[in-house]
Order: C-alpha cells, then structure tokens, then sequence
C-alpha cells in the first residue's frame, strides 16, 4: 500500500500553470476564518491538544509563547515567532506551557490559491518577515468583519498574496534549520509515524484498533507503538483514541447529533460503550459535556 508522504521540511513549491490561471470567484461567504490562540484554549483546551484534522488549510502563526507540537506523527517543540502551515486533513495538535500568543487562520481549500502541498515549521528570524506575516492576518481579519461590498473577494486576493508570500517563504528558509532537531530527521521510524497518522486520518471513523493499522503498514503492534512513542512522545493506540475523541467532543459540542450518532461516526461499536470511554477520558459523560457541565 502507496501512503502520501509527510515531512516538515520546507520544500520547493510546485506551481501548475493551469491553476494559476485560474480566476478566483466572488464567494458566497467569508473564505476565511481567523481565531486568536488564547481563544480556543478558552474554549476547552481539547480544541489544540487533541489530535484532529480540519477539511481545509490551517496556518498558525505563534507570536509568543512555547510548547510541544504534533504534526502527522511528528513531535517537535515551538516557541515565538514559529510560522506553521497545515495542508487541510493533516493530523495535528499542539500543548501550550503558559501563556501562548498567536493566530490560527483557516483557509480556503481553493485550487487556484496554490498552497503548499506538505506541512511546514519555520521559525521566521527576520523582523520584516514577521511584520509582514501579523499584518497579513490583520488585514484579512478586518476584512472578514468588514461589511464593506466586495469583502469576500478582497478576503479570497488576500489568501492569495498569503500563498505567494508561503512559497517565497519557504524557498527562503529552505537551508535553514528548523526550530527543533526532530523536525528535520527523516528516518524509517519517522516515515512509519507519518503512514499511521494518515491511515489513521483516513480510517478511525471504522471501529478497528492497532493491530488493523499494523497490519496495513506490514508492521506488529508491539512495534508500530513502539515507534509511535519514540517519534510522536505516545504510543498508537493513544493517537488513534486521541482522534476519535476530538472528534466526538467536536460533535457533541458544535452539532445536534445525537449520541448514538456521534458514537459511530467516531468508531465506537455501541453507545454504551463510547459513554463508559468517554467518561474515563474526560470525567464526564457525552451528554454532561454537550450542556457544558
């Protein structure tokens, strides 16, 4: 089995000549959505440390602060001033030790802005760079709460300028280290890490455990979460629960599904069983967390 491949290396990034010619529409609503850090770890600090992926790009930009990143399997630390971008569906999640300032942007999955097609961890050392990052997200922040004519189409431009300054970015940094050692190792276990969070991106809606996963990766278990520790600091079950958590948190706070529902779509076999997990996991059950008990 053929995996895509994930690494936090800034790469060359590729342009298709039939995209770029592409005409960016006027869209119907605001294409992005930008929320401070403290304000979702206001929200449940479930919202950044759990595993989970987003159906579109995501860049953060950490201005101040420091604490442990996980992205595709990869554990890595970041501090102030660490630019990091998502492509959409890339497991992540990221710890905060203190106070932790910065911006998460949510982008359009629109094929003519270009993004880059793998993750990127960059620590931007140039002050310039950094002015020009925080004033792109303040303008486009502005612009998604203007109710000027024309803010979308404003916001959509923007996002391109933002790729434009991602690729000439990245092309920058390409001979500079990163911001921690483990995000430039790509050794077997590395590449194994980044194959299990993909399945397990792809999958963990199903109810199978570890050993499905090992088996598709031609590894045992035993192994599989082995490594898994060794490279995302957790064994694979712990990612694989992680997942299907944040999931059913999601759900059961931003969706009127009901429990039963959200139990499997999340990859619990019973609704009986997803509540006693649930419990165990957070202290409460599935209904105590969905009214905010």
């Amino acid at each position: 089995m053929t995996l895509p491949r994930l690494t936090l290396l800034p790469q060359p990034m590729r342009r298709d000549a039939s995209a770029s010619n592409q005409v960016l529409p006027e869209p119907e609503t605001p294409p992005v959505d930008i929320s401070s850090i403290a304000r979702m770890v206001q929200g449940g600090r479930w919202r950044t440390e759990a595993m989970r992926s987003y159906d579109r790009p995501v860049l953060i930009w950490f201005t101040r602060g420091q604490g442990r990143l996980t992205v595709a399997g990869r554990s890595s630390g970041y501090g102030p001033h660490n630019l990091v971008f998502l492509p959409k569906q890339t497991m992540h999640g990221f710890t905060t030790m203190g106070p932790v300032l910065g911006s998460v942007v949510f982008l359009p999955d629109e094929p003519a802005l270009d993004w880059p097609v793998e993750p990127m961890h960059l620590r931007i050392h140039e002050t310039q760079q950094q002015r020009e990052l925080t004033g792109m997200i303040e303008v486009m922040q502005r612009e998604a709460a203007s109710s000027e004519d024309h803010a979308n189409r404003a916001l959509a431009y923007h996002c391109g300028l933002l790729s434009i300054w991602l690729s000439r970015i990245g092309e920058a940094y390409a001979h500079v280290p990163n911001p921690s050692s483990a995000t430039r190792l790509d050794t077997a276990a590395h590449r194994l890490a980044e194959a299990f969070t993909a399945l397990v991106e792809r999958d963990f809606r199903d109810p199978a455990g570890v050993q499905h996963y090992a088996g598709l990766l031609g590894v045992t278990p035993t192994h599989l979460s082995r490594v898994c520790r060794k490279v995302a600091g957790r064994p694979a079950l712990d990612i694989l629960t992680d997942r299907r958590h944040f999931e059913a948190r999601r759900l059961l706070r931003d969706t009127n599904i009901q429990i039963a529902e959200v139990a499997r779509k999340c990859g619990f076999t019973s609704a009986a069983y997803f509540t006693r997990a649930f419990r165990a996991r957070s202290g409460q059950s599935p209904s105590e967390f969905r009214n905010g008990n």
